[in-house]
């Protein structure tokens, strides 16, 4: 490339065999921008085929470029990626998303328009099974999120975080780069020290892609466990939170697990368990109720567990995030530190060797 693009893509990656290909050439067949664009794809040191992939679309394209990411974490991806860039607009993009041929282009034209600092689409979703189907039904329901307005797919304005992003790369001369502390909530950060900063974030309904959730029950309680954990390192680190919606998963899990200790001791405690427990499951069944009529009713037996995933996988690891980060001052454990997807994909390994009598041979 002799010219200097208008736009670095940069898209963190890890294990993406499956996936990795046909996300890229998505990417790559996106509608023009004036100079073009150049993809950056900062690879985890993956283990599986994704960098024989990578290296053998990198020589077909001179527009894709592949950087090590040692770090293996998001955070790290991003900050290698950004590194390397070339481009004055910085666009972040992720493998399990498909994306509308004009994304690019409509970041660009947002970004001019608004003057903000960054830009992006809401969190649309899309699913292939049932389960999944529930996870992203949930996932756009104030109960479950807390009324997040980046989850509002009709919401356009001025918010304090976006899905992905689009900057000047100015931004991140001003404000620093990602957080590689931090395995999850990197981008809410970023945010976070953006606005704080005297910067603004925008969401535009031009601004199209559709993301893919855990298909699991498993995954999904894993995914908030970890997010509630780092969103402690997140305060912890700008001595208050975003948000109240951040602390209200852990207030609730926190008063079930003192009542329930309460109650062992102390008859009272029993019945004020029994009445929140109660409230909450009647919370949880009106919600899944009016999610169930409005998209599907045939969702309406698995949405309260999908509910209760939200929830109590957050509260519970933004607990253990207090407990490791503020009392106990230790490193997480690798339950906080793998990510989840991985998790999914060995899990998946493993029962497909043990069927074909190949456990351990990977």
């Amino acid at each position: 490339m002799n010219t200097r693009p208008t736009v670095s893509v940069i898209l963190p990656c890890r294990n993406e065999a499956p996936h990795i290909e046909a996300c890229l050439r998505s990417i790559l067949a996106q509608e023009p921008v004036e100079s073009g664009f150049e993809v950056l794809v900062a690879d985890g040191m993956s283990e599986d085929e994704t960098r024989e992939i990578l290296k053998r679309m990198a020589q077909a394209n001179p527009r894709l470029r592949v950087v090590d990411n040692p770090g293996r974490i998001v955070s790290t991806g991003l900050n290698a990626a950004i590194r390397a860039a070339r481009g004055a607009i910085i666009i972040r993009m992720d493998a399990h998303t498909e994306y509308a041929p004009d994304y690019i282009r409509q970041c660009v034209a947002v970004l001019q328009e608004t003057g903000a600092d960054n830009v992006g689409g809401p969190a649309r979703t899309r699913a292939t099974g049932y389960v999944q189907h529930a996870i992203c039904t949930a996932y756009h329901s104030a109960f479950s999120v807390g009324g997040a307005k980046f989850h509002n797919t009709e919401y356009e304005g001025w918010l304090d975080t976006v899905t992905y992003g689009c900057w000047p790369r100015k931004v991140f001369d001003r404000v620093g780069l990602f957080d590689e502390e931090l395995v999850r909530n990197q981008d809410d950060e970023h945010n976070l020290r953006l606005t704080r900063a005297g910067g603004r974030v925008w969401q535009s309904r031009r601004i199209k892609s559709w993301y893919r959730p855990r298909a699991s029950l498993t995954a999904l309680f894993r995914q908030y466990m970890q997010y509630g954990y780092w969103k402690v390192r997140v305060i912890q680190k700008h001595r208050r939170p975003a948000s109240i919606r951040h602390l209200v998963p852990a207030a609730f899990v926190a008063t079930l697990i003192v009542l329930g200790c309460a109650s062992l001791s102390w008859a009272p405690a029993l019945w004020l368990l029994t009445g929140v427990a109660s409230l909450y499951v009647l919370c949880v069944l009106v919600a899944s109720v009016l999610m169930a009529v409005r998209t599907s009713l045939r969702l309406l037996p698995i949405l309260p567990l999908v509910f209760a995933c939200y929830h109590l996988g957050y509260g519970y690891g933004f607990l253990m995030g207090v407990l490791y980060f503020l009392v106990l001052r230790r490193k997480p454990a690798s339950s906080f530190v793998r990510l989840t997807r991985d998790t999914v994909r060995l899990a998946s390994e493993q029962v497909t060797h043990t069927e074909t009598g190949q456990v351990g041979k990977r």
